[in-house]
């Protein structure tokens, strides 16, 4: 379990990153929006202060299940950081509406301001900064499997094409449709309240025990490659963190020897570990009749 303390440790950094970079982007983003009239730049803007709170939930997520297992947790508190991005997705659907709410109801305010051409240039130079996060915590969260970041880094990717969405609406109100600025203003309350119903559909599925149904088949398959394995009764799966815990039904000779049969379970467990990443396995013998 060491190595996989180690691993949250790392990940740290890619949440740290992301943080810095939102903080600094959004401040950006918001003033820049307020000075250069865009709409579509201030929903930006508040789209990374959202991102803000999902970074911060996964840094405390990550923190909080690097506590060792105790009297009342056996198995750990790895999932201490579903249980943040499931918060965290509830703040980002509330801002996501907002943003929804203010960019319909200035259309019907009439008189829209075109946004300063500058606005534009500011989104695409914060797209390009949002693009290096992503390819940072990308590669970090596959060098150490950690879902968590990975998902933080495709968070990252999304903010970076939202850029140039903003990019775009400011540009075409320049060329007399100032209602497109407002348009991705809209577009971009939709992206938040999708991303956030993304992360509360994984959170619940996860916390209520789902798994999918083809690492489930996977996880069948490679124990039924084991040697000495003759059938497979049932296999279960639950996640928990970044890892599975897996329960498995298998049949063997029933001529063989206790030893033989616990030497077989080893193998199924070292195997899963090895290839699907898996926390704890627990396997029950059965005879094949």
């Amino acid at each position: 379990m060491v190595n996989v303390y180690e691993e949250i440790r790392k990940g740290e950094r890619g949440a740290w990153v992301s943080i810095a970079a939102y903080l600094l982007l959004s401040a950006f983003k918001l003033i820049s929006g307020y000075i250069f009239a865009s709409s579509a730049l201030l929903a930006d803007g508040f789209n990374n202060v959202t991102d803000i709170v999902v970074s911060v939930a996964v840094l405390v997520g990550l923190r909080i299940s690097q506590k060792p297992p105790d009297s009342d947790h056996a198995y750990g508190h790895f999932r201490a950081e579903t249980i943040a991005a499931l918060l965290a997705s509830f703040i980002m659907a509330v801002v996501g509406l907002q943003v929804l709410i203010d960019g319909i109801g200035s259309i019907f305010k009439g008189g829209k301001q075109i946004p300063d051409i500058t606005s534009a240039g500011v989104a695409v130079i914060c797209a390009v900064i949002m693009l290096g996060v992503y390819l940072y915590n990308n590669r970090l969260a596959r060098q150490i499997n950690n879902k968590a970041l990975l998902a933080a880094a495709k968070d990252n990717l999304s903010d970076a094409l939202v850029s140039v969405g903003a990019a775009v609406g400011i540009i075409g109100a320049q060329f007399g449709l100032p209602w497109l600025d407002i348009v991705a203003a809209i577009a971009v309350g939709f992206i938040i309240c999708k991303t956030a119903w993304d992360i509360f559909k994984d959170s619940t599925h996860s916390l209520t025990d789902g798994f999918d149904e083809q690492e489930l088949s996977d996880l069948r398959s490679t124990i039924a490659c084991i040697p000495g394995v003759e059938g497979i009764r049932d296999v279960k799966a639950r996640v928990h963190g970044n890892h599975a815990l897996v329960d498995v039904v298998i049949e063997v000779n029933p001529q063989l020897s206790l030893i033989e049969g616990h030497r077989i379970s080893d193998r199924i467990e070292e195997r899963l570990q090895e290839v699907h990443n898996t926390m704890h396995v627990h396997v029950h013998v059965e005879p094949k009749l």
